[in-house]
């Protein structure tokens, strides 16, 4: 499959991308993760759409392969939406599919909503956080099914400040097994991902764990705006994922038009868990958007 990477300007320096695949279909961009996680776990199951259409991934600045400024102002919406932009006109995507996993659709977001791009022809909202209060709600409940000394461990650093420790680092791994990758182990391509993640970045938009928003990504809310999006939408999640079903399923119905499917077996690395169901979902998804 033919593949190309390079660099490309953006606001604050230089990101890496590398496009797969010579299809003759509409292109289709991916954004991962993180904030500041990188593009490779993705990449690992979605090149293979690289048969039918070039696939774009990038790691987005900060992280993975692209430039490390230490500029945190950088490290906010607004600047990544810019830099999306900057590739698809680096790249000559003048008409794209989108899809984003996790933060990846909080930017798609703000991007389809805040900037109305021309020649995005579908938007693939991948286990998504479109509301940073009910992703918490829903963390808060999650927590609960939780050992009693888990969640009392989680409670009593979060309230004292000391989420840095040992203690609630092992506490986030019986979170994680549940809702973000249940696999066991946990595949290499995430450890890879994670060496080369930026947790600076991470920590300033988020926080220090999945279910602890405490950056500036937390009064993200784009439920008002969803019912703008005027472009097919797939929303994708897994039954046991911190991006719940029940969520995901509201963002969905908030979309014109949009379609909705979950990954019984899966929680939030659903591309990973249930790799066949995940890529046929998506792979149908793209070919009916193409054919209109």
């Amino acid at each position: 499959m033919n593949k190309q990477e390079g660099y490309i300007e953006v606001p604050g320096g230089r990101v890496w991308y590398t496009r797969v695949g010579t299809g003759e279909q509409t292109p289709l961009i991916v954004l991962h993760g993180g904030p500041g996680n990188t593009h490779a776990p993705l990449k690992s199951t979605l090149h293979v759409l690289g048969d039918e259409r070039p696939v774009i991934f990038y790691d987005q600045l900060g992280s993975g392969n692209s430039d490390r400024p230490t500029d945190a102002s950088l490290w906010k919406t607004e600047r990544f939406v810019e830099e999306l932009a900057c590739i698809r006109q680096a790249l000559g995507l003048s008409q794209t599919h989108i899809l984003g996993h996790s933060w990846g659709t909080m930017l798609a977001a703000a991007y389809l909503l805040d900037t109305r791009p021309a020649g995005v022809s579908s938007v693939i909202f991948s286990s998504p956080c479109l509301s940073a209060q009910r992703w918490k709600e829903d963390a808060d409940r999650l927590i609960a099914r939780l050992p009693k000394e888990v969640q009392q461990t989680i409670a009593r650093h979060e309230e004292r400040g000391t989420t840095d420790s040992e203690e609630y680092q092992e506490a986030m791994k019986e979170y994680y097994a549940r809702y973000v990758c249940r696999l066991e182990p946990l595949p290499e391509v995430l450890a890879e991902s994670r060496r080369k993640a930026n947790k600076d970045v991470y920590m300033t938009m988020w926080g220090p764990s999945e279910f602890c928003p405490t950056g500036n990504l937390k009064t993200f809310d784009y439920t008002p705006k969803l019912h703008q999006l005027d472009i097919p939408a797939l929303f994708i999640c897994g039954r046991h994922d911190e991006a719940t079903p029940e969520s995901t399923r509201y963002y969905q119905s908030l979309v014109p038009g949009a379609e909705f499917h979950v990954l019984e077996n899966s929680s939030h690395m659903g591309y990973l868990e249930e790799t066949a169901e995940y890529v046929q979902t998506v792979r149908e998804f793209l070919r009916k958007v193409d054919k209109r």
